[in-house]
C-alpha cells in the first residue's frame, strides 16, 4: 500500500512537467506556421517602407485561412505577427496568442530582419516593432521564447 501511494504521489508531480512540455512542443511545432508571413515584413524592412499594417496589406490570406492542426489563425498587425492557438493544441494553449515580432538595425537596413518571440530579449543594436500580445504563461514557452 505503502508503495502504491508513493508511485501516485511521484505521478502527480510529474504530470504537470509533462503536461508543460507538451505545450512547449506544440508551440515549436506551430512556429514555422509564420514562415509565410516573414518575407512581406522583412522585404518592407530592406526597402524602408512601412512594414505590413495587416494581412492583406502583407499579401496574405485572411488571418482565419492561415489555420493548422494547432493554430486556428495567423495575423500581421503593423508587422508583428500574431499565432492564435486552438483546433487541437493542448488547453493550456487555446485561445492564446504568441507574438514574434521584428526587430533590425534602424540605420543599416540591409541588416535582416530578426524574430523575437514572445518575451525573448532583443539583440544589441537592433530595435523592436510592435507590440507583443503574448498571453501564454512564460513557463510554457520555449526557451527561446522567455
Amino acid at each position: 500500500m505503502v508503495v502504491i501511494a508513493v508511485m501516485a504521489i511521484l505521478a502527480l508531480i510529474a504530470l504537470p512537467t509533462y503536461v508543460d512540455k507538451l505545450a512547449r512542443e506544440q508551440i515549436a511545432e506551430a512556429l514555422p506556421l509564420a514562415d509565410i508571413a516573414k518575407p512581406p515584413v522583412a522585404a518592407a524592412w530592406s526597402q524602408s517602407q512601412p512594414l505590413p499594417a495587416d494581412n492583406a496589406a502583407a499579401g496574405l490570406p485572411p488571418p482565419e485561412k492561415i489555420v493548422s492542426t494547432l493554430v486556428s489563425s495567423v495575423t500581421m498587425q503593423e508587422g508583428v505577427i500574431h499565432i492564435r492557438f486552438g483546433n487541437s493544441a493542448n488547453r493550456a494553449l487555446k485561445g492564446k496568442t504568441l507574438s514574434l515580432r521584428p526587430a533590425g538595425v534602424e540605420d543599416a537596413r540591409m541588416v535582416p530582419v530578426a524574430w523575437i518571440c514572445a518575451k525573448a530579449a532583443v539583440p544589441d543594436k537592433m530595435t523592436v516593432t510592435g507590440a507583443d500580445r503574448t498571453d501564454i504563461p512564460v513557463g510554457l514557452l520555449p526557451m527561446r521564447c522567455r
